[in-house]
């Protein structure tokens, strides 16, 4: 299974829309547009596809557990 494979099952398990997976990479500081979403999502045969990096789908699922989980709070110093 590749990784445009887990990415599109996610989005349906979801049912996350571009624009949710957008906010979710942004919650881990990782910049993408819809124009290379839509690239990721399309058949292995089409003229635009773009294979899906590791970069992506880990930013992707570190995203995913704080949009589900919220933040990782600060841990408690002791001086």
């Amino acid at each position: 299974m590749s990784n445009n494979d887990i990415m599109k099952k996610l989005r349906v398990a979801l049912k996350f829309t571009d624009d949710n997976i957008v906010e979710v990479l942004a919650l881990v500081d990782f910049r993408v547009t819809k124009t290379e979403l839509t690239a990721i999502f399309r058949k292995e045969n089409h003229p635009n596809f773009k294979p899906c990096g590791d970069q992506l789908l880990r930013n992707f699922l570190n995203g995913l557990i704080i949009y589900k989980r919220g933040p990782l709070p600060p841990p408690n110093s002791k001086a």
